[in-house]
């Protein structure tokens, strides 16, 4: 029996956290349905079985639209469930079917211990040559916050604590889709600035939204006035711009692969080059 992946997430207090946050403006899940509408309507397929999913399905669409037109979404949700979504657990993953031609994963991989195991149970989901697309917070987003926290921690407590969650590397995430067995693997990352009056507020935003630490290993000691003073000053000399307003990063990266199938495009076998490299580099030269 395999061991059982690190738990980094508390899943039980991001359930609590996501069932308080009745609405508030997720702006995060509307950027990235937004970008996913633009990348679904560039795809020539016809979808006739396709899954949408999140860690909270209030705001999941009911239909998507692909270059050869509209198609019907099921909803499912990874912590909050909602009329007619169906709520799974995402470590164990038991879905309603196994022959989904689409699936597509909003901000999942943000709250998953297991992210390799989650992407291999949704492959398993597919039917061959079925698509599978996710966003995901990127390993850049909240620096700031993070650095800001990091450094009052150790100015004001003489050690560190991780208050900020980790998010998956664009460098990884392409490895992520070919260990859960999926091919043809592509990344990419949308960057935004978004800014705020005051660190506070960033604070106060993450917290409506259900974002505030998840971290299964948080610090068990309420933070003080005094240390969250030293972090709103370190957020403002790390991220203050000239007009008093400070910079918060969000990285969303987008990964999509395709279930195996015998009629995708595979990779040339090892030595079948008929041209060598040393070759072409001579005729160039």
């Amino acid at each position: 029996m395999p061991p059982l992946p690190p738990k980094v997430f508390d899943r039980d207090l991001i359930a609590r956290h996501f069932a308080r946050r009745d609405g508030a403006d997720d702006f995060v899940t509307r950027l990235a349905l937004d970008d996913l509408a633009s990348r679904l309507i560039t795809v020539t397929r016809d979808f006739e079985a396709a899954l949408i999913l999140a860690p909270d399905a209030r705001a999941l669409p009911v239909m998507g639209r692909s270059a050869n037109g509209i198609f019907d979404f099921e909803r499912a949700a990874t912590v909050v469930a909602s009329a007619g979504a169906t709520l799974v657990d995402p470590e164990t993953l038991a879905l309603p079917r196994t022959d989904y031609d689409l699936i597509v994963s909003i901000l999942d991989l943000t709250v998953v211990n297991d992210v390799v195991g989650f992407l291999a149970r949704l492959r398993r989901h597919l039917r061959p040559d079925g698509l599978f697309m996710a966003v995901a917070v990127g390993g850049a987003s909240l620096n700031e916050l993070r650095e800001a926290w990091l450094t009052a921690e150790a100015e004001v407590s003489g050690g560190a604590f991780a208050r900020v969650a980790p998010f998956i590397p664009l460098a990884e995430a392409g490895g992520l889709l070919q260990r859960a067995g999926f091919t043809l693997p592509v990344t990419d990352v949308e960057t935004h600035t978004v800014r705020y009056g005051h660190p506070l507020k960033l604070m106060a935003e993450l917290k409506t939204l259900g974002a505030q630490n998840p971290l299964a290993e948080r610090p068990g000691r309420p933070v003080t006035r005094r240390l969250l003073q030293v972090a709103t000053e370190a957020y403002g000399a790390l991220a203050m711009d000239a007009d008093g307003r400070v910079r918060a990063t969000l990285e969303l990266i987008w990964m999509s692969g395709w279930a195996p199938h015998e009629s995708q495009q595979k990779p040339a076998r090892r030595g079948s080059a008929t041209v060598s490299l040393k070759d072409v580099l001579e005729k160039k030269g």
